[in-house]
């Protein structure tokens, strides 16, 4: 304890110190909401302005009533570990029950003081104060620390005073942490149930890009507007006009689907529009059409971007008139149909070499929705993921699952055949696998390979498989210092392959 009385002038410095303390404490709490961090700033604060050996912020865990060392100043993360306390155990968790401050004048001759951290060897002339941190008689945790006493230190009254101003300030930060925490998981939540807003059955997607989608789905399915589905290949096209098409009026109608790539140029009339009895040789009866066919319902016409250009007008006149006559007819029929169109190409390009109608693609193009790629939705992908593997786990009798570093290589893959690759990617491994647990080593080399950009930024799908793959080895090479052994690993294939293909491949060794 203190011996001597301080002059006014140390007075006047150590209330000056103590303030300072104060202050800064409550501009560290205030900087952030990190918790860890902010309380470890506070305790150093402390123990440097106010020459305090150690201090420890315990906060209780309210499921397992236990207090621990959250934050501290002068122990070793062993220590911290080590410092626990049931509620009335030892001097802090005594402190905690009773919400009022204790001193021990010199922990060496106190028996209730438990030493649980070990950071005390010798604990002979050490003072210990611990005050409650409580938030309108609510206990929150425990703030200690330790002192020896000498003149210019001031008095326990001094301390006390000081530490339980930094207790409350403190209290008031975990409390508007957790408020802050609260608000963060209501709007995560509100979030996902905003996200949920628009969601259509059979199609994952709770990316932005594909609630837009979503949200224009909802928007155009129950008007009778013209929709052109755009994006690449394997992007979801034929589900995203299925869900308009069963969202609509039209549901109890028929869906006709046709892919104007799929069939030979000569046949594309006879197959959209029908044909007549005797048209030409082989027509021994009366045909009808796909667009007959859809009548009462929706008519989706896929690739509308191979359609032959001599075959372009009697689309136009079914969108702008809805009739056409078959095949040899001379009779106009008349439908009722909703038209939906989908293209991978570039209709404006091929507008420009006159290779699509203009007035074709204004009547086409009254509602576009453009379906994002899925390197474009990658946090879509594990729900993708965990959508196909149940469904072909259950098709095969299977239970198998992706190990972290699998789903990683999965994360980091370009997905150049965007859903429809991932679906049959996932189907290969759950059929072929001989185990249930997949790692990176079980993958194919093909997906660790990242595809090379164009000086544009945009994926290049025209590299050479060789070239993909000597970027993706000096790639790996590069990350693991060359080190053979590791990219190999990061790489899942063997040390033996990899320098097998640094020859074939003409990768000279570095180091």
């Amino acid at each position: 304890m203190p011996s001597g009385r301080a002059s006014d002038t140390e007075l006047i410095e150590r209330k000056n110190k103590e303030l300072a303390a104060i202050l800064e404490v409550s501009r560290v709490l205030t900087a952030s909401f990190d918790l860890e961090n902010n309380l470890s700033s506070a305790m150093s604060t402390l123990g440097n302005m106010l020459d305090l050996q150690r201090g420890c912020v315990f906060l209780l865990d309210q499921l397992s009533k236990e207090l621990s060392i959250v934050a501290a100043h002068g122990l070793t993360k062993q220590n911290i570990e080590k410092g626990k306390y049931r509620i009335g155990e030892g001097i802090v968790g005594r402190v905690l029950e009773q919400k009022s401050p204790m001193v021990i004048s010199n922990i060496g001759k106190e028996p209730l003081f438990l030493n649980k951290t070990g950071s005390r060897p010798e604990k002979e002339g050490i003072s210990f104060l611990c005050v409650p941190i409580k938030f309108k008689d609510e206990p929150l945790g425990v703030l200690s620390v330790d002192r020896i006493y000498s003149t210019e230190h001031g008095s326990v009254d001094d301390d006390l005073r000081v530490l339980n101003i930094i207790a409350s300030l403190i209290a008031q930060f975990v409390k508007l942490r957790e408020s802050f925490v609260e608000v963060e998981k209501e709007k995560e939540h509100l979030k996902r149930e905003l996200k949920g807003k628009y969601s259509i059955d059979n199609i994952i997607g709770l990316s932005d890009r594909m609630q837009e989608v979503f949200e224009a789905v909802h928007r155009v399915a129950q008007s009778k507007a013209t929709v052109l589905l755009r994006g690449e290949s394997g992007t979801g096209k034929e589900l995203i006009a299925k869900a308009i098409h069963y969202m609509s009026a039209r549901s109890k109608g028929p869906f006709i689907k046709f892919n104007c790539a799929s069939i030979p140029e000569g046949l594309l009339e006879s197959e959209l529009f029908g044909h007549e009895k005797g048209a030409f040789t082989g027509a021994i009866s009366t045909r009808n059409g796909k667009f007959e066919l859809a009548n009462g319902g929706t008519i989706f016409l896929d690739e509308i971007g191979d359609l032959p250009i001599l075959l372009q007008p009697k689309i136009l006149r079914v969108l702008q008139e809805r009739e056409f006559e078959r095949v040899g007819g001379h009779k106009a029929i008349k439908v009722d149909i909703r038209i939906i169109t989908a293209t991978s190409r570039d209709l404006e390009s091929l507008v420009s070499q006159d290779r699509f109608r203009e007035d074709l693609y204004f009547r086409l193009n009254v509602i576009p929705i453009l379906l994002p790629p899925l390197n474009q939705r990658g946090e879509d992908i594990p729900l993708l993921i965990e959508h196909f593997l149940k469904k072909f786990n259950e098709e095969n009798r299977r239970s198998v699952c992706l190990d972290k570093t699998a789903m990683q290589i999965f994360l980091d893959y370009g997905w150049p055949g965007n859903v429809r690759e991932l679906e049959n990617t996932i189907e290969r491994l759950v059929v072929m696998s001989p185990k249930d647990k997949i790692f990176a080593s079980d993958l194919p080399i093909s997906l660790s390979l990242r595809r090379p950009k164009t000086s544009r930024g945009e994926m290049s799908l025209t590299t050479d498989l060789k070239e993909l793959e000597k970027v993706n080895i000096m790639d790996a090479l590069e990350k693991t210092g060359w080190v053979q052994a590791k990219a190999a690993r990061l790489l899942g294939i063997t040390s033996r392959q990899i320098g097998y293909k640094m020859k074939k491949l003409g990768i000279e060794v570095k180091g």
